[in-house]
């Protein structure tokens, strides 16, 4: 890769990063409902993960999460960081194994957002064991698992809609006919 083309993958990682933080902020703003499971957010900033996993890399990827996860732990402290590292590590690594390393996906766009959503869920009931130290926390796993597959339905018909916009920003910086939805 040269220098010039190195140059636009940082500056579309950067953007990727700031609209992923943009999207994190604004779920922060929606009010806690009784109906959903507490600090359920409906994880639209996975949108932009599931993006970069697929036209960028894994690399990229990972510099998106640990981004979403210090914006989680400067807005809402430790706790919140290391549930959004978490969460969005396993979730990235579903996305990459559905996204880039099958032939072809299976399971679609919302297949795959629900196996990220579920994943997410998986990485922070992991973190909230480890945090608690019991493992009575896994009880909360079919409450998260219905929220689950229902913010992974959304994610996944948000990303099919946005995705052609997405991939018309990145031609900007890196010039690439092979975007792999």
């Amino acid at each position: 890769m040269n220098k010039k083309s190195t140059v636009q993958r940082i500056a579309l990682a950067g953007i990727l990063g700031a609209q992923a933080l943009a999207l994190a902020w604004l779920e922060s703003l929606l009010p806690a409902f009784p109906f959903l499971p507490p600090g359920a957010k409906p994880g639209f900033s996975n949108i932009v993960t599931m993006f970069t996993v697929s036209t960028l890399g894994l690399t990229d990827a990972v510099f998106i999460v640990i981004i979403k996860a210090a914006f989680a732990g400067v807005t809402r402290g430790f706790t919140a960081f290391l549930m959004s590292l978490c969460g969005g590590t396993v979730s990235m690594l579903v996305m990459w194994l559905l996204l880039k390393k099958l032939k072809k996906n299976p399971l679609g766009l919302i297949g795959t957002g629900i196996c990220c959503a579920l994943g997410h869920n998986l990485g922070q009931l992991m973190a909230a064991a480890v945090l608690t130290d019991t493992v009575t926390i896994l009880g909360y796993a079919p409450v998260l698992l219905v929220f689950g597959v229902f913010t992974g339905i959304v994610t996944g018909c948000v990303f099919r809609a946005v995705s052609p916009i997405l991939i018309k920003q990145s031609k900007f910086f890196v010039p690439n006919d092979n975007y792999r939805r």
